[in-house]
C-alpha cells in the first residue's frame, strides 16, 4: 500500500511513541488499516490498548510518530495545519464522550456552528437544523441552553452538530459513556438508521458492549496493534 486510494480511511504503518516521565511508551505499534466507505465500524480494546490514540491520528488531531494516513485519498502527512484543520471541518464530524458542546449556544446554534464556518446559506442551515433535531426526536429543544438538557439530549445535540455538517466521516470517541443504557442504545440505533439512509462512514472507539453488537465491523487492538478484525454481514 503506497497510495490512499483504497478507502475512505487508509493507515500505513501508523506508530506513536509517548514519553511518561522520560520513559518510552508505545501507544500504537504500526497498524495498518482501511475502511470503505459508509462502514460502521467499532474499534475496541481495554483501556492502554491505543484506540483513542489511534482514533486521534487518522482524524489529524495527533501526528504518529511514524507511518501515513491518507482521507479520502487526501494524504493527510502533506497538509499544512491550515489546510488540515479546513479538512476536517468539511470531510469528518466528531463526537466527543463529553458532549463539548458550547454552553451560551442553545441546541439549534450548537448544531449550526460549523455550517456557518462552512460558509452554509442561512436557509439551507434552517432546513438542515430542522431536519436533524426530527431525525433525533428533539424537535422540541432547539432553542435550549445544553444547560436545561439531559446528558442523553445532550449527546444527541452532539450527535446533531457532528451529522448536520453532511460530513463523509464520523469520529466518535467512547459516545455513550456518560449515558444509561436504554437512552444510549437509542442514541446508537439512530446513529445506525442515519449511516444506512447516508452512507456516512461512522468510526467508533469503545468498549461499551452496545456498540459491539451493533457493528457491522469489529477491530480488537491489544497493545497498540491489531488482534483481529471482523467484517460481519
Amino acid at each position: 500500500m503506497n497510495q490512499g486510494n483504497g478507502g475512505i480511511i487508509e493507515t500505513q504503518g501508523i506508530k506513536k511513541v509517548y514519553k511518561d516521565n522520560g520513559v518510552e511508551v508505545q501507544a500504537v505499534r504500526g497498524i495498518d488499516l482501511t475502511i470503505e466507505k459508509g462502514e460502521f465500524t467499532a474499534i475496541v480494546g481495554p483501556s492502554g490498548s491505543g484506540k483513542t490514540t489511534f482514533l486521534n491520528i487518522i482524524s489529524g488531531l495527533d501526528k504518529p510518530t511514524e507511518g501515513k494516513v491518507w482521507l479520502k485519498g487526501r494524504p493527510l502527512y502533506e497538509m499544512s495545519g491550515r489546510e488540515l484543520s479546513d479538512f476536517r471541518r468539511d470531510h469528518i464530524g466528531f463526537i466527543f464522550q463529553a458532549y463539548n458542546l458550547i454552553p451560551v449556544l442553545s441546541a439549534k446554534e450548537n448544531i449550526e456552528y460549523i455550517m456557518l464556518l462552512q460558509g452554509v446559506s442561512k436557509k439551507e442551515r434552517e432546513e438542515r437544523v430542522r431536519e436533524i433535531l426530527l431525525d433525533m426526536d428533539m424537535e422540541g429543544y432547539a432553542d435550549r441552553l445544553p444547560s436545561k438538557l439531559s446528558g442523553g439530549q445532550q449527546q444527541r445535540v452532539a450527535v446533531a452538530r457532528a451529522m448536520a455538517s453532511r460530513p463523509e466521516i464520523i469520529l466518535a470517541d467512547e459516545p455513550t459513556a456518560n449515558l444509561d443504557s436504554k437512552t444510549g442504545a437509542r442514541l446508537l440505533d439512530m446513529m445506525k438508521e442515519l449511516n444506512e439512509k447516508t452512507g456516512m462512514s461512522f468510526i467508533f472507539s469503545t468498549h461499551d458492549p452496545m456498540i459491539m453488537k451493533r457493528a457491522k465491523r469489529l477491530i480488537v487492538l491489544k497493545d497498540g496493534e491489531i488482534a483481529s478484525d471482523e467484517k460481519r454481514a
